[in-house]
């Protein structure tokens, strides 16, 4: 329980934890008709069908993909071509694999696509071989999947009448099930990525972590979904993201997601058919090769959504570039030219407020490779120089970009303050000492003067040599707008020199005009 403040009034917060797989459904009275699930807007009471789901979920020795489909065969409803494609890939990958020598029976009992229960001495097809390398009537049978329907959509154009600009789906002409779906879906996807030129012992390396994290995500989609749900597997791609949404829950939290680690599969056999291709992973480190291929190419962070009326996992993989063009010349306009020189995680946290209008510590955690802490320390400091500024209290803080930073007219309580601020960690005796002097008088407002007055101002002030802090005072201009905006072109030009010439960041940094 926690006590918040919410528009003028204390509220108290309760967190009620996700109940784990295994304890769910949660219902009352010993009845699972009185199975109630939370939506956002209140509970609703849940269908037999969400209920049977449920049980399913939770019963983790029996994966939904093992069940055995009694009313199929190998020779009737398996796609040989599909197969044998599947084998020359593995072959590809792992040429002397022992299981390449097992004939197709043999071989789908390997993989799980084929299953002998001497309990109840049965054996046949599973969901999972079906769905892998099934004929696209068969997988679509009323007693497999009858809404199995995976379908890829490409929104390229400009041209908004335009309705997509490829598509991939059951269309009769190729048998769609989930291998051949993956090996005509996952090129596509693929072109949209930019590929480096990075050689590894002399050979070309085309494939960046961006690409292994797309590869995660897509496999994940097809590998989690409940076949079960009236719904469709739906991929896109559009000008400005990915998008990856199966039908289903999540069997874990979304913080846990987020945090990664955790090993937790719906269909166990279809993740090893894909693990056999190099295009899986098992040990919960998908989620975080999908975290940290997005970071690595300074994309905006993957975002997951549940919907629980009609139950479907949304992924979106922005192709939103965090650093961006259009990002940087924001951050330029608004804390002038010399904001792409600071630290690169403040850059970072400076382009994702910019981009997405606010920021958390929460959201950072998801942008920036720092501790909780860490990142407290660096949202402060961002709050000091006058970057941003910051609403609320504790956890729930939010973080906005101070679009006056360059407000010229402004009252000067916005440069006493970074003064003050700076005065009192670096600089408080030189300005005491100055002030003591009446070596310079502080107007009431700025002064409206030119670049190039302002310019000629500061190497007249710095005969000798000056802190940041003292320049502030005597020009009257706020410490950021000269730290990153004027200072660096003086620099720059040969006009200013450094005290500290091999450390510009030096925590005693001072200025001197050069004769």
């Amino acid at each position: 329980m926690q006590e918040r403040e919410y528009d003028g009034s204390y509220i108290l917060v309760f967190n009620i934890p996700r109940a784990d797989r295994s304890q769910i459904p949660v219902y009352l009275n010993g009845n699972p008709d009185n199975t109630y699930k939370r939506n956002h807007e209140g509970d609703y009471k849940c269908t037999p069908d969400e209920v049977r789901r449920m049980f399913a979920d939770a019963d983790i020795e029996h994966p939904r993909d093992s069940k055995i489909l009694q009313e199929f065969s190998i020779e009737t409803d398996i796609d040989t071509e599909s197969l044998n494609q599947y084998r020359r890939m593995v072959s590809a990958i792992k040429p002397s694999h022992p299981w390449l020598r097992l004939d197709n029976k043999e071989m789908l009992t390997k993989l799980g696509g084929y299953r002998i229960d001497k309990r109840n001495k049965t054996e046949g097809l599973t969901l999972a071989g079906l769905l892998m390398f099934g004929k696209t009537e068969s997988i679509a049978d009323p007693y497999c999947c009858p809404s199995y329907f995976p379908d890829y959509r490409e929104y390229l154009s400009s041209d908004p009448k335009d309705r997509w600009t490829d598509r991939i789906y059951p269309d009769g002409i190729w048998e769609a099930n989930l291998f051949q779906f993956y090996t005509k879906v996952f090129p596509k996807l693929s072109m949209a990525l930019p590929k480096p030129f990075t050689l590894k012992n002399g050979i070309r390396i085309e494939e960046t972590p961006t690409h292994v994290a797309l590869r995660e995500a897509f496999i994940n989609t097809l590998v989690h979904c409940d076949y079960a749900v009236n719904s469709n597997i739906t991929i896109e791609l559009r000008r400005d993201k990915y998008m990856f949404s199966n039908p289903g829950t999540l069997l874990i939290s979304i913080p846990q997601y987020y945090r990664g680690g955790d090993s937790v599969c719906r269909n166990k056999s279809l993740q090893q058919m894909f693990m056999y291709l190099g295009a899986a992973e098992k040990a919960g480190s998908g989620v975080d090769k999908i975290l940290q291929g997005w970071k690595v190419a300074n994309f905006r962070s993957p975002q997951i959504e549940e919907k629980t009326k009609s139950d479907k996992v949304i992924l979106v993989l922005p192709l939103v570039s965090l650093l961006s063009d259009e990002v940087i010349d924001r951050l330029k306009e608004l804390f002038g030219e010399g904001i792409v020189s600071i630290d690169h995680n403040k850059l970072l946290t400076l382009a994702t407020c910019c981009s997405e209008g606010e920021v958390t510590n929460n959201r950072l955690q998801l942008v920036i490779d720092k501790h909780r802490s860490d990142i407290t320390k660096l949202l402060k400091e961002l709050c000091v120089d006058g970057y941003l500024i910051s609403e609320g209290a504790g956890r729930g803080t939010k973080y906005k970009l101070n679009t006056d930073y360059f407000d010229n007219t402004a009252a000067d309580s916005d440069t006493s303050n970074h003064v003050s601020n700076h005065a009192s960690n670096h600089a408080s005796n030189h300005v005491s000492n100055h002030a003591s002097k009446n070596t310079f008088n502080q107007p009431s407002k700025r002064t409206q003067l030119s670049a190039s007055e302002l310019q000629k101002q500061i190497l007249e002030i710095c005969a000798e040599y000056l802190t940041v802090v003292e320049i502030s005072v005597k020009v009257n201009k706020s410490i950021p707008h000269l730290k990153n905006a004027i200072i660096p072109q003086l620099v720059n030009s040969g006009l200013l020199e450094r005290e500290f010439p091999d450390t510009p960041r030096h925590p005693k940094q001072r200025y001197r005009r050069k004769e």
